[in-house]
């Protein structure tokens, strides 16, 4: 057993555990178990470390709540993913790009996860149907992308993950490989010296990672991404918009920056999913705009994400921004900057086109000189300045 492995067994993984480390009297056992029951929870130390007091941002995240058990208007399925798998595990949605999970559990389990139907039932994401899959990503020569997730991919073996790596590597079309993982949060230990190594032979490998707020940039979450960035592997973070997690500007502006310094590139906030079980999470979308208002122009734009709602059905990621722009017309674009200081751009003028047997006059009026084919144009001369006679 690996390093990595006896730390996930030290985690908080049932409600019991979780009453003798908090209290009896805050976890309520038999009124949770419910939520327990339809999502299971697993605490990391690394998570637990995080966690300051009851009811903060890090508790919010990953202990359950009765709140999960109230369904208005969530949907068990929200981006209809299901809809989009061709074959097990696979999930084409957009044109040269495919999901494919590959993992059916996480090191610790988000209580806002899209995907929590199936996520932590090895049933659901089944691990031994993956034929099919490569399969269906040979055939398929537009896909030119493959997104690697679960759960949570880096959960596997690194023997495991280099069987992955090979199989994509040996279909042509295939030029990028990502991993979707929250493990450098979750279990920073994971991103071993021999899975770096290994991740070199495979390259272009991208990894976007998973960070809400800027606690979880724990020591030892910035060293497992120096790893990740020293061994070649380009870091992106898609970040999830979370009532009483980080819905604040400030926050953002914090997580934001922390993550640039610790070499990842901000590249998405979502807005949260309208998910069954995790709605209590949801902010509306002007909350989002705020932010994102916030964070242009006021710190770096290597700072500034894409802020985007999945579209619920399966439509896809629809990016949102704030309105800058007054009014456009065909003389000019009236629009306000970062600061709501109000400018004008001017629309370039459109000359008009000289026109074969229009004359001279038309050429005068455009100011354009016309020209013979096959002869170089005579350049206009000067008017000469004429002297005044003066009187005498």
């Amino acid at each position: 057993m690996s390093d990595w492995q006896k730390i996930l067994h030290e985690s908080v993984d049932t409600l019991d555990k979780l009453a003798d480390r908090y209290g009896s009297d805050v976890i309520d056992v038999d009124a949770l178990q419910p939520a327990f029951d339809n999502f299971q929870m697993r605490l990391t130390p690394n998570v637990l470390s995080t966690i300051k007091e009851i009811g903060d941002p890090m508790w919010q995240q990953y202990v359950p709540t009765v709140q999960e058990l109230d369904i208005v208007d969530g949907v068990i399925d929200s981006l209809d993913e299901d809809g989009d798998s061709p074959v097990p595990n696979i999930t084409h949605r957009y044109p040269d790009r495919a999901l494919f999970l590959v993992s059916p559990v996480c090191a610790s389990y988000c209580r806002f996860c899209t995907r929590r139907r199936k996520v932590g039932d090895p049933e659901k994401i089944p691990l031994n149907q993956f034929e099919s899959a490569f399969q269906y990503l040979r055939e398929h020569t537009e896909i030119r992308d493959v997104i690697m997730s679960g759960g949570d991919p880096m959960m596997l073996s690194d023997r495991r993950l280099e069987y992955f790596f090979q199989r994509l590597r040996e279909i042509p079309h295939i030029e990028i490989i990502r991993l979707g993982s929250r493990i450098t949060s979750h279990l920073p230990s994971r991103i071993t010296p021999e899975f770096c190594e290994m991740v070199k032979k495979y390259h272009p490998i991208y990894m976007n990672t998973h960070f809400n707020h800027p606690a979880e940039l724990t020591p030892e979450s910035i060293a497992a991404l120096g790893r990740l960035a020293d061994a070649g592997v380009p870091l992106g973070c898609q970040t999830v918009l979370l009532r009483g997690v980080n819905d604040d500007p400030q926050i953002m502006k914090e997580l934001m920056q922390k993550l640039l310094k610790a070499r990842v590139r901000p590249y998405y906030i979502y807005m949260a999913d309208q998910v069954a079980g995790g709605e209590h999470f949801r902010t509306n979308v002007e909350k989002g705009l705020e932010i994102v208002k916030a964070l242009r122009g006021w710190t770096s734009g290597l700072a500034v994400p894409h802020f985007v709602i999945d579209a619920p059905g399966g439509g896809g990621k629809v990016p949102l921004l704030p309105e800058y722009v007054e009014e456009i017309n065909e003389d000019e674009v009236v629009f306000r900057n970062y600061a709501g200081e109000r400018y004008v751009y001017k629309q370039p003028r459109q000359p008009a086109i000289a026109v074969a047997g229009c004359g001279d006059a038309a050429a005068a009026e455009s100011d354009i000189v016309p020209i013979q084919v096959g002869k170089k144009p005579k350049p206009r001369k000067k008017p000469v300045a004429r002297k005044r006679k003066t009187g005498t």
